[in-house]
């Protein structure tokens, strides 16, 4: 994209938040330069959303488009990690199967392969849907998104020990004295684990099952917004999702790209870890509005200046002012 482009809505010292649809900004890259793509676009959900959603019968093909676009720009060794919440369908007690449809697309026409499927469990999420779970009482609440990890080969770049979480108390104890808790066995497959177990590797592989609460509540860009008697977001991810598949499958340096950045969680992280980040948002609003995760030492007048030329047209430039200016949200 060009520096002067009318489309850019601010710029930080790593990346840059646009304004556009994202297929047509994904045209204007050059092929093979995406490290990382990790998005959560609007889902196919029933009821229309402020942020806007496609309906569940045209979902798949809207989000193919950005599928083909995403695999030219995404190289060999890249990842496209793609959130997708789940859904019913219209006044019935029955999954949609949209999520999967999803997948089934990207894989057998567009030609991404499933490097493996991961779950993502809001334990903080309210039940729903209300008619089902709340009135009838006679489904569980939904609480767990499907996140896909596409890739364009067999070994996309990742390391695993980047994301390592921490041991168990349990775990902690036969570190400490092993042979007082544990004495190897056969394996039931012949595999021998007494040359390895009970040394410290620096945290335990972590499973496919991520549970982060999707709480954040009183962040710098939620109080701001209030400050500033402006709507943020409605849809957010925890800063822990992008967080995890960051550091999982890129190294510093590295371009990371969200094509629906929302209140851009996404950039924000990227930008604490020292990766190049590109985002991009179709809401102007939303887009200029999420410059404030960047204005963490910012006064509230400084910020409403700042927001008032987004608005109008002006692509401003958001420059560190200390080593604490990043606020990540939570």
């Amino acid at each position: 994209m060009s520096a002067t482009s009318p489309d850019e809505v601010y710029r930080t010292p790593s990346g840059t938040q646009l304004c556009g649809d994202s297929a047509e900004v994904m045209r204007c890259l050059s092929p093979q330069s995406v490290d990382l793509l990790i998005t959560s676009p609007p889902f196919a959900l029933l009821r229309k959303k402020s942020y806007g959603n496609e309906a569940q019968d045209k979902y798949v093909q809207w989000l193919a488009a950005f599928g083909r676009e995403a695999f030219r720009v995404l190289k060999d060794a890249g990842s496209f990690i793609l959130d997708l919440g789940g859904a019913y369908q219209r006044g019935r007690p029955v999954r949609s199967l949209y999520n999967f449809r999803v997948l089934l697309e990207f894989c057998d026409h567009i030609g991404y392969g499933l490097a493996e499927e991961f779950f993502w469990h809001n334990p903080a999420k309210l039940p729903s849907p209300i008619e089902w779970v709340n009135k009838r009482k006679i489904r569980a609440k939904d609480s767990v998104n499907t996140v896909w990890w596409f890739c364009k080969t067999d070994f996309p770049k990742a390391d695993v020990t980047k994301v390592l979480t921490p041991y168990s108390d349990r775990m902690k104890q036969l570190l400490r004295n092993p042979e007082k808790f544990y004495t190897p066995k056969g394996r039931p497959s012949g595999h021998d684990i007494s040359a390895s177990f009970g040394n410290d590797k620096g945290g335990a592989i972590p499973p496919n099952l991520l549970q982060f609460p999707n709480t954040e509540s009183n962040s710098h860009y939620l109080r701001t917004c209030k400050a500033l008697g402006k709507k943020g977001h409605p849809a957010r991810f925890p800063a822990a999702l992008p967080d995890f598949f960051i550091r999982f499958l890129t190294d510093p340096g590295d371009l990371v790209l969200d094509i629906f950045s929302g209140s851009n969680t996404t950039g924000a992280v990227a930008e604490g870890l020292g990766r190049r980040w590109l985002s991009v948002e179709i809401d102007r609003d939303f887009a200029v509005l999420s410059a404030v995760r960047f204005m963490n030492d910012w006064d509230t007048d400084e910020i409403r200046s700042a927001i008032s030329r987004m608005s109008a047209g002006e692509a401003v430039d958001i420059e560190p002012r200390s080593p604490k200016q990043m606020e990540l949200p939570t």
